[in-house]
């Protein structure tokens, strides 16, 4: 039996005491292990305003990390398109094909902080999480979107006026750039170069089983659901994409890969004490403070919670699997046949970076044996 494949999610976080430059090298440093370790995939998301992350250009960290790997394909997960163009977009990831043709993934996601749109008719049916696999109560985003930080973040990125393109359109509109057939409603035509006929896989990445999800399915494209961010909607997301779905020429069949939040040691102690800042780090993003630089275990431990802060964060803690590799793979194949997913894609943040790869070298390990 093929294995299901492993992808590797990296935000290239900045550990605290450490420097942007720093993360940078590690991350180009794991994305070789990953290379060698067997990884499918190795993407970048997009983040801004964030002390503690320095991913903020997928584009640009795929031309530095493609100029030091060579078999392993490599994506953005996901380009924000609430702040960007179709044509920017697809003007730089035909820039990244033309120079290492046929390695990369153009993952699109919705930002902007709207809602998500309604769900397609009878697309989705309640089911109960099968034993084994945590689907938290909904965490509720009203605070985090009304935040001035997050108006903020919308000023610094958007041009003044600037209105995001409705999500629908712009997946259109980058589908016919990429295939070289946009035509204006006047009838004027545009030809990207490098671009129109880039050799990319196109991804849709969503939290839920609205619009992303629908998107992705009528338009017969691959998708990518997160239950390391929102795992409560996981199974409504990949329900409601496997409904919408519509075969075309990129994809014949549903394509699934599901996220998760892993961290894997020698033993459960060791993970666990890794794992140990990641709730602070994540009480800071849910917060709009920003996600801080990664704490170490003492950092974390230093910080005095309330009852509130615990809610705030207890979906992502709850749901991020600690342990040892065969504890991990077990959780992974519970996500794995519960959204019968495709592939499996990884996201491990430690303080010490060599805990990091030991993590994705373990997992690859035990996976490799199953």
């Amino acid at each position: 039996m093929v294995p299901t494949p492993l992808t590797v999610l990296d935000l290239v976080p900045i550990s605290s005491g450490s420097t942007a430059a720093r993360a940078l090298d590690n991350s180009i440093d794991l994305a070789r292990r990953a290379e060698s370790l067997g990884y499918a995939r190795y993407w970048f998301a997009e983040h801004h305003l964030n002390p503690g992350v320095a991913g903020t250009s997928p584009a640009i960290l795929l031309a530095l990390t493609a100029s030091e790997t060579s078999t392993i394909r490599l994506g953005s997960g996901a380009v924000q398109m609430g702040h960007r163009t179709a044509l920017a977009t697809v003007e730089e990831f035909g820039l990244l094909d033309a120079r290492f043709p046929g390695r990369f993934d153009l993952g699109l996601g919705r930002s902007g902080g709207k809602p998500t749109g309604p769900r397609p008719a009878d697309a989705v049916v309640e089911r109960r999480p099968p034993d084994g696999l945590t689907i938290p109560p909904a965490f509720d985003p009203t605070s985090l979107l009304q935040s001035p930080r997050l108006a903020l973040h919308k000023a610094l990125l958007q041009l003044p006026g600037a209105q995001s393109q409705n999500y629908t359109e712009q997946v259109d509109d980058i589908l016919s750039l990429i295939a070289d057939t946009y035509r204006a409603e006047n009838g004027e035509e545009a030809h990207v170069v490098p671009g129109g006929g880039a050799d990319l896989q196109i991804w849709i990445l969503g939290s839920s089983g609205g619009e992303s999800a629908a998107v992705a399915g009528s338009k017969g494209l691959r998708f990518a659901a997160n239950y390391h961010v929102t795992p409560s909607a996981v199974l409504e997301a990949v329900d409601a994409y496997r409904a919408a779905f519509r075969p075309s020429a990129e994809v014949n069949r549903s394509y699934v890969a599901v996220s998760a939040d892993v961290v894997v040691a020698e033993d459960e102690a060791t993970a666990r004490e890794l794992a140990a800042g990641y709730g602070l780090w994540v009480r800071s993003i849910r917060t709009a403070e920003g996600a801080i630089p990664y704490p170490t275990a003492d950092e974390a431990r230093g910080h005095v919670w309330t009852e509130a802060e615990r809610r705030l964060v207890a979906d992502r803690v709850d749901t991020q699997f600690v342990g040892t590799a065969p504890q991990v793979a077990d959780r992974l194949e519970r996500l794995r046949d519960a959204t019968s997913a495709d592939e499996l894609i990884i996201t491990t943040i430690t303080h010490d970076h060599r805990d990091r790869v030991r993590s994705y070298e373990l997992l690859a390990e035990e996976w490799n044996r199953r």
